[in-house]
């Protein structure tokens, strides 16, 4: 007997309302299932509530107060996805996701779950590859260059606003147009340098110029930015995005998980990463139309810190990748808090609902509450009573139906996950890290020549002609000064001659003065006098400068 036959044989017994809700939720193909219905306070363990594999690219929200079991449901949720061959990328920003990859542990409260909402628990590890942003923390490394992180998402990041992020993306426009590779941070500070130099401002002027002050906020901005340890996430090599979509041996689907408890006080920065890491499977992936099953289903945790100060052109990437990438296999579920935490224009494109229970202690509390409720269809349920008095392990489920339809909204006691409901030994995550055949392409940081190198060498380059130019100068005013003494000394020389002749007459007398002469020449034409008479005239010189500057006056 098929599940939807299953479904529509106990639902004959049901109230109206739960018959509808039943039949909703009657698949014919592959479907994970979520858990049992909810209704009246009674749990159904024959009317299982589920989503259409086909479905899962058509996006998701995952929300609900801290505590109330969203990281157990996107536990439930990747381990069924990777059972069906379906990868799936997670962001385990409290270190608790790791346990996915080892079998979950028997007790009572997993059979006593099991058994209320229709389950036939067994323990059960999957596939699992770990990865660490730039190193930091167990996992394999994960990098991005520069170039390819591009100035919106830098931008973000680095906190600039709208007029820094448009100098941003002139730099970066520049440098490709250069060929100036900004693989690493070091690179991209040393393109910003050279395009405020006296050497590079006439650069940018053609396309608007890049000011003094916008180039300082960049550069503190990145400077503050290394500072916080964020310079490791950029450089080479880069990570291929494709190693997320493959499978394991078995056929099942590999789980990729981001692990980001070393870096959780950096939220900005692995949100962004995250977005990153979309951005480039939608350049690389080809369409392909509706699927019988995404290609990769991607979780994005924290979502809220993704929106929280984003500039217009970032909340515009974001939409537009959501829209167009499902048309690309892949699948995206943010999970957060409530649903105003997703800018409107991202909430409409999300088909499949899991809300937890929301708590509704203050004013802004409970706007959050009427806010949430509006977002669900019409429902036989009183979703602001309901939200608030669902358990933990259980939500309220609306997703979308083999046709394409909104499901009834479901109130619903979730499945306990198979594998470890929390984090991974150590020392396993740590063998499985280092096992990896991807821990030898990537552990392993590569500096090559890119734009801090190039640039550096033009102005060690322009360095040394300023040098070897200074150098003729001072040799050729050298050569000048030389020949200035010798005609100096000679007029000196021609002067004595005459006054010899004039004074010694003729006979022995001026034999004599043309000897003493000759003698005097052969002495003023020497080296050694040329040089006592220059160390004279320089000593000379210094000291009349120092008097005429009121240091110390010549001794008379």
């Amino acid at each position: 007997m098929s599940d939807s036959e299953s479904t529509a044989e106990n639902a004959g017994v049901l109230p109206e309302p739960a018959r509808e809700i039943a039949a909703g939720y009657a698949v014919s193909g592959a479907a994970l299932d979520l858990g049992a219905l909810l209704w009246d306070g009674i749990c159904l363990p024959d009317v299982q509530i589920r989503i259409p594999l086909a479905m899962l690219n058509r996006h998701g929200l995952v929300a609900g107060a801290t505590g109330t079991g969203k990281t157990k449901t996107l536990q439930l949720i990747a381990e069924q996805l990777a059972a069906h061959g379906v990868p799936v990328f997670l962001a385990d920003i409290k270190g608790d996701v790791s346990g996915i990859a080892a079998p979950g542990t028997p007790g009572e409260r997993v059979a006593e779950r099991a058994g209320q909402v229709g389950q036939e628990w067994q323990a059960e590890g999957f596939p699992c590859e770990f990865y660490a942003l730039g190193g930091i923390g167990p996992g394999i490394p994960l990098r991005a260059t520069v170039t390819s992180f591009g100035p919106v998402l830098l931008s973000k990041v680095l906190e600039l606003n709208q007029t820094q992020e448009q100098s941003l993306g002139l730099i970066f426009h520049y440098a490709d147009s250069k060929g100036l590779e900004l693989v690493d941070l070091k690179d991209l500070r040393a393109v910003v340098a050279f395009l405020v130099s006296d050497t590079g401002k006439a650069e940018l002027k053609g396309i608007g110029g890049l000011s003094t002050a916008t180039a300082g906020v960049i550069l503190r901005s990145i400077t503050a930015f290394e500072q916080q340890g964020a310079g490791d996430f950029f450089g080479e090599p880069e990570f291929d995005t494709a190693e997320l979509l493959r499978q394991a041996p078995d056929g099942r689907g590999l789980v990729s998980v981001l692990e980001l408890a070393a870096v959780q006080d950096k939220p900005q920065l692995f949100s962004t990463f995250l977005m990153w890491l979309l951005a480039d499977l939608f350049h690389d992936l080809p369409e392909v139309g509706d699927l019988d099953r995404p290609k990769l289903v991607f979780f994005f945790d924290e979502a809220h810190l993704l929106f929280d100060g984003a500039s217009k052109a970032f909340l515009e990437s974001i939409t537009r990748t959501v829209r167009l990438i499902r048309s690309k296999g892949i699948g995206i579920f943010f999970v957060t808090q409530t649903p105003r935490d997703v800018p409107a224009e991202v909430l409409a494109q999300l088909g499949n609902r899991v809300q937890h229970a929301l708590r509704a202690f203050t004013p802004d509390d409970a706007k959050a509450l009427r806010s949430t409720v509006k977002t669900f269809p019409n429902s036989p349920y009183d979703l602001e009573e309901l939200l608030t008095r669902l358990g933990i392990g259980e939500a309220v489920i609306t997703v979308l139906s083999e046709n394409g339809a909104p499901t009834p909204v479901a109130a619903t006691r979730l499945r306990a996950p198979r594998s470890l409901m929390g984090p991974c030994p150590a020392a396993e995550l740590d063998a499985a890290v280092k096992g990896s055949p991807l821990y030898g392409s990537y552990a392993q940081a590569v500096d090559r020549e890119s734009a801090y190198e190039k640039l550096s060498a033009g102005q060690e380059a322009e360095r040394r002609a300023a040098e070897a130019e200074t150098a003729a100068t001072a040799a050729k005013a050298a050569r000048a000064a030389e020949a200035a003494d010798r005609a100096a000394v000679e007029e000196a020389v021609r002067g004595e001659r005459v006054r010899g002749r004039a004074g010694g007459g003729g006979g022995a007398g001026g034999k004599a003065a043309e000897e003493d002469a000759s003698l005097v020449e052969q002495v003023v034409r020497s080296g050694m006098f040329r040089s006592l008479a220059r160390s004279v005239g320089t000593q000379l010189g210094r000291e009349i400068s120092r008097s005429l500057f009121g240091t110390a006056r010549r001794r008379r």
